[in-house]
């Protein structure tokens, strides 16, 4: 009985010791692949960019007082994500870094496209076609890379356009609306003073909550569908709109089309904001709550 005992007791100790040792023995070192950064760059560095295809004009974009405005082939206020989204080649990495001596080997002496940030430079080549990504080539170097890079480069110009039809630095106070048809009569005007709505009807009942969610969702929330070029012909009279902006300035809007969407144009900044019906109607109509005549 006690030798059995014994024994068992030596089996459990030797268990305990194999276990004691696979849980403590180092652990062997699981090596990856190596990352490469392309660059030490950092997003904030550049004032000026420039996508540049073959044979074709370059789109360049420049940084106003810390916000990007593309400045060819047209000049507007850019979509700040989209520009991002390109200068975000900076922080790329690659487990594939090859020696820049042989350009031509991988597409690079005629480059499908080329990114010049202020004065770095970065090339884009061929594709891989094991793993279907890029060839890029910056400084001395060459890496491969997701071709989501040259993707967000090659956007269609438009589509960088900022879509929201106010700068983030016009700070709304209040709209004169009273050339549009529906406000005529009553020359309505609201207005945001002392953080209070008030209208100019004089038996308007504006609710604040439902104001200050109407201008969050209409005005500031939602951005329009898509943009277009404007070049206002002035032998044609639209109804129009004033924005008013804290400080005393106003932008000025023609309510060029209302159905089957929104044709906003703002002159000063020449472009067309096309909004969906639902959200347009609602951005030139304000819950004012005017009791109808019976």
């Amino acid at each position: 009985m006690i030798k059995r005992w014994l024994v068992n007791l030596g089996l459990l100790l030797l268990i305990a010791g194999i276990v004691a040792f696979l849980y403590l023995r180092p652990q062997p070192e699981v090596v990856g692949p190596t990352a490469h950064e392309i660059s030490d760059l950092k997003l904030g560095d550049f004032s000026r960019l420039s996508i540049e295809f073959p044979a074709k004009a370059p789109v360049t974009f420049e940084k106003v007082d810390g916000y990007w405005h593309l400045t060819q082939p047209y000049k507007a206020r850019a979509d700040q994500p989209s520009v991002q989204r390109i200068l975000s080649i900076v922080a790329a990495a690659s487990t594939e870094k090859f020696p820049g001596d042989d350009l031509e080997k991988y597409g690079l002496d005629q480059p499908k496209l080329k990114l010049r940030l202020d004065d770095h430079e970065f090339l884009f080549g061929t594709y891989n076609p094991v793993s279907s990504e890029q060839y890029v080539a910056y400084q001395d170097a060459v890496y491969l890379l997701d071709p989501t890079y040259s993707e967000s480069a090659g956007t269609q110009v438009l589509e960088m356009i900022d879509k929201k039809p106010l700068k983030p630095t016009e700070k709304i106070a209040g709209f004169d609306f009273s050339w549009l048809e529906q406000w005529e009569d009553i020359r309505l005007n609201v207005d945001l003073q002392d953080g209070k709505w008030k209208a100019s009807a004089e038996n308007a009942k504006p609710i604040q909550d439902e104001m200050n969610e109407w201008l969050e969702v209409t005005w500031i929330q939602s951005p329009a569908k898509s943009v277009e070029p404007y070049k206002p012909d002035y032998k044609t009279t639209y109804p129009s709109f004033e924005v008013k902006l804290e400080g005393g300035g106003k932008v000025h809007f023609d309510k060029i089309q209302e159905s089957p969407e929104l044709l906003l144009g703002r002159p000063d900044e020449g472009l067309i904001y096309h909004f969906a019906p639902d959200i347009g109607f609602a951005m030139l109509n304000p819950p004012v709550h005017i009791p109808k005549e019976e």
